[in-house]
């Protein structure tokens, strides 16, 4: 469809624009500044916060440019005086809602709210903040939400529901609306985070503050190792003005060691663990025929959301750990055992691109030997307001290798930080394995990408297998009814990411995201994986290493670090 051009006038100039465009998408276009606070490109235009708010011409009343179409002929000033003064009141009404704790703020060094407020001159402590009284909800160890800094845009409430979840709800208080957790008993949190990425207030925020991972961090008779999930070394860049995707692996070592921490290994590394026994596990079960379609399981808020939504798929759901866990197990028995360190001594902390991560490693499922495989888990946003809170340059730091043993991912672990990516790592093995023989063509294009449900057709010594990759937990649901319309039509493997983009997109990463980021992100973890010597999981000298030396001679407790299992989930009290 050819799309029309019409002529506007944007401040008295004259512009041409696409018919059905909204005023901010056409000032966009051409280079004209409209402040815009509650709109987000993954959300639907709710002309809620009203900043947008422009004159028009010939009409009595404002228009929020995020949601006005263009006509042909219109003339728009953006800056007027009733446009900047209806500005100016909106601010001070919106920090009405919101109760100021900036210190302690996702936010904090790109404030939106703040910015506006100081380019428009309007008074944040005006009128009284009308919801001190407002309460604090806390879901799980993962996220917590202050409704006293909510300013009542519902994007959070939209995500949920795009989510495929709608945990959150809108209530009416009197003259007010209030967002808070749902009353019904059927619905719960899945832990992704999501509400936080798109909360353009901070009222929504991770569980566990940056500043409890100090005690560990001087305490001399703890051990304490970091490991770092793939997706963080396309991310933290971002807190510190690099450019979105830029790979900064290294970097992210010298700041841990700056820290204080002993020994750094990559989570990419526990990648190639989960993905050589995950592997394993859809072999037998392709020979067996049963539990089909094996589901991944290496996202929280996606075995979280099958728990307590589809129970019935539980079986289906692969028992290997994710690569956290499974890393954090090798290291407290393996590396302890080779170093002749009590593991109770170690401390293991994760920086992850994930608020449900903090949520898994709390799982009883999970302990070995009556020990948390991990103790600790920051995000991406934790550990760059930790390096800030500790006067720490990233960008002027001298590069550092990760600490041998667990420092040399393949290519395949790597990737586990894109969407796809789980499911074209486990692939190459599983390939390799059954046929015997080597893929010429190793990348597995058509997992990529965001759309929303990717699937691919495979062929395995002479047998097409049916896989597919979901981007976005709201869209699980669509998978998982079709499979319940088809069940004997089924697929052999399907990889769920709750967060869009998967773990680049993640509920603890950087601050704002987009698709644009997202894609980013995900470019940079595949450029590594192109010129990485090994790509494939199988082939990593380090998992055959620690296979021959541990796994193999201590079947028991290799099942204990490799393996884990599920159960029905009830409703957890906030």
């Amino acid at each position: 469809m050819i799309e029309k051009n019409i002529d506007i006038k944007i401040n008295n100039k004259k512009f041409s624009a696409h018919e059905g465009q909204t005023i901010a998408e056409a000032a966009k276009a051409n280079n004209i500044y409209i402040p815009l606070l509650c709109s987000h490109p993954d959300l639907k235009i709710k002309p809620n916060c009203r900043v947008c708010s422009v004159e028009i011409r010939g009409q009595k009343t404002l228009r929020p440019a995020c949601s006005t179409k263009i006509t042909e002929g219109m003339e728009i000033f953006t800056h007027s005086p009733l446009a900047k003064k209806a500005r100016k009141i909106n601010l001070e009404l919106l920090f009405a809602q919101h109760r100021e704790e900036c210190s302690d703020c996702v936010w904090r060094f790109n404030c939106q709210l703040l910015n506006l407020a100081e380019e428009n001159d309007a008074k944040i402590t005006r009128f009284h903040d009308r919801k001190t009284d407002y309460p604090i909800y806390r879901f799980s160890n993962a996220v917590e939400f202050d409704s006293t800094k909510c300013i009542d845009c519902r994007n959070c409430v939209e995500v949920c529901k795009n989510q495929g979840v709608g945990y959150l709800e809108v209530y009416e208080r009197g003259a007010f609306m209030k967002v808070m957790p749902t009353k019904k008993k059927n619905i719960d949190c899945v832990y992704c985070g999501q509400c936080i990425m798109h909360c353009p207030a901070g009222a929504f925020e991770g569980v566990g503050e940056f500043e409890d991972i100090e005690k560990p961090l001087s305490d001399p008779d703890k051990i304490v190792i970091a490991q770092f999930a793939p997706a963080i070394r396309a991310s933290i860049g971002e807190e510190f003005g690099l450019d979105y995707g830029e790979i900064v692996t290294n970097q992210i070592v010298s700041a841990l060691k700056k820290l204080g921490f002993d020994k750094v290994f990559d989570t990419s590394v526990g990648a190639d663990f989960t993905t050589y026994e995950e592997s394993k596990e859809v072999i037998e079960r392709m020979k067996s025929g049963k539990r089909l379609p094996l589901l991944t399981s290496c996202c929280p808020s996606w075995v979280k959301y099958i728990e307590f939504f589809y129970p019935e798929f539980i079986s289906n759901l692969t028992t290997v750990r994710s690569p956290q866990e499974i890393l954090g197990g090798l290291i407290k028995t393996y590396y302890a055992k080779k170093e002749k360190i009590d593991p109770k001594k170690i401390f293991v902390v994760s920086i992850m691109p994930c608020v449900a991560k903090k949520y898994e490693i709390a799982r009883s499922q999970l302990k070995i030997n009556g020990m948390p495989s991990v103790d600790f888990v920051l995000t991406t946003r934790e550990f760059a307001r930790l390096l800030k809170h500790r006067g720490i340059d990233f960008n002027t730091l001298r590069p550092q290798k990760l600490d041998d043993l667990f420092g040399s991912p393949s290519g395949a672990g790597i990737i586990y930080g894109a969407t796809g990516g789980v499911m074209e790592s486990a692939f190459r093995t599983t390939y390799e394995t059954l046929t015997g023989k080597r893929l010429d063509k190793i990348d597995f294009k058509q997992v990529r990408g965001l759309k929303h449900i990717k699937k691919a057709a495979i062929e395995i010594c002479g047998e097409t297998k049916k896989i597919a990759v979901v981007n976005g937990l709201g869209y699980a649901k669509e998978l998982i009814e079709e499979i319940q319309r088809n069940p004997k039509d089924n697929y052999t493997c399907i990889e769920v990411m709750a967060c869009p983009g998967g773990c680049i997109g993640g509920g603890g990463q950087p601050l704002p995201t987009n698709d644009d980021i997202r894609l980013a992100r995900a470019n940079g973890l595949y450029k590594i994986d192109k010129t990485t010597k090994i790509r494939r999981a199988h082939e990593n000298p380090i998992v055959k290493k620690v296979y021959a030396e541990f796994l193999d001679k201590h079947p028991k407790l290799a099942h204990e670090i490799l393996h884990t299992s599920y159960r029905k989930q009830k409703r957890e009290k906030n």
